[in-house]
């Protein structure tokens, strides 16, 4: 891959991360083309890109691909959880397939978006990019994102001097995303008003529940590095400080948080997911009490990536967007199914 003048292909552009990605890599000068592939056109434009519509689980890929010098996977159906196999026909099979198109296309660079949720179980243990990548069997994010993570062991292997990054970010958190993140984890009739600040008098939350954020802005700037250093290969985690908590999460909504013992708000949403009253099963419950908190030191040594965004800064921004109804101007933003 040269250093100048970079044709990047970016599959599932158009969702939370995917737009972030072209904000960045279209104000790079690095950057001459970027080939937008997403399901559905959206309704805005960016500088020197062009759309192409494509299903990664059944259109003909090799034309998508062919001649770029470096291709940025995104694309990830997040529910339907009820129809495991649908999302995995997406997620794992539609990677397969675009995989196969990388390594038979040639593409020297393939930058892949994992997650924190590929990691093993680890609950409040720092780790780095090292510790296993096995997720929780039993959730079909951590099964999906693992399973990748093992396809791209393989491609990496095919072919050494293939660069393969793996971006592994937190919870990644924007204002346009905050009625589509609404709606995938508290369903179509989630009440985003509840959400303004001040209006909730107490916040039942997990006792001793921790995650890591980050907006989607840093993160397009870590996938922007990646592409356009010639040196960025493996496996960076992605977040910014603070790690965020109870307290996080109550000075945003302006109210005080209440414990709740781990095992009551798991009773909760497994009587909420057999009712179909929620959109996630238990198991990804499960899966968020059990992260592990991940080092960035990788990230932002060898890359120089630096967020401009607090993790608190960037809940705040998507909760604001989850109580105002905001979205982005293409279909996953909107928040439909």
């Amino acid at each position: 891959m040269s250093g100048t003048a970079l044709d990047v292909v970016v599959v599932g552009a158009t969702g939370n991360i995917g737009t972030a990605v072209l904000d960045a890599l279209s104000a790079d000068a690095q950057v001459s083309s970027i080939r937008a592939v997403a399901r559905r056109r959206p309704g805005r434009t960016w500088p020197r890109t062009t759309f192409l519509a494509a299903d990664i689980a059944a259109d003909d890929l090799t034309a998508v691909v062919a001649g770029a010098d470096a291709v940025v996977h995104l694309a990830w159906l997040f529910q339907p959880m009820r129809r495991p196999t649908a999302t995995w026909h997406v997620n794992v099979g539609g990677s397969i397939r675009l995989f196969d198109a990388v390594v038979r296309q040639g593409v020297p660079a393939l930058v892949c978006s994992s997650s924190v949720g590929a990691y093993s179980p680890a609950p409040g243990q720092e780790v780095d990019e090292t510790w296993r990548t096995d997720g929780l069997p039993t959730a079909p994010y951590g099964r999906e994102k693992a399973y990748v993570e093992r396809v791209l062991d393989a491609v990496q292997a095919s072919d050494p001097s293939r660069r393969v990054v793996r971006l592994r970010p937190g919870f990644v958190f924007q204002r346009s995303a905050g009625t589509q993140q609404l709606h995938l984890f508290g369903g179509p009739l989630a009440p985003g008003a509840l959400l303004r600040p001040g209006v909730l008098p107490l916040l039942p939350f997990p006792a001793g529940l921790r995650f890591q954020g980050v907006h989607a802005a840093d993160l397009a700037q870590a996938f922007r590095l990646a592409v356009t250093d010639p040196s960025a290969r493996g496996a960076y985690n992605v977040a910014a400080d603070p790690v965020i908590d109870a307290g996080t999460v109550a000075r945003i909504l302006r109210t005080r948080a209440v414990p709740v013992p781990p095992a009551l708000v798991r009773g909760a949403l497994a009587a909420g997911w057999l009712a179909r009253a929620v959109p996630v099963p238990p198991a990804m419950f499960d899966m968020a009490v059990g992260l592990p908190l991940m080092r960035t030191t990788r990230v932002r040594e060898e890359l120089g990536w630096e967020p401009v965004h607090s993790a608190a800064d960037a809940l705040a921004e998507a909760i604001a967007g989850m109580a105002e109804g905001a979205a982005g101007g293409t279909a996953p933003l909107t928040g439909r199914r």
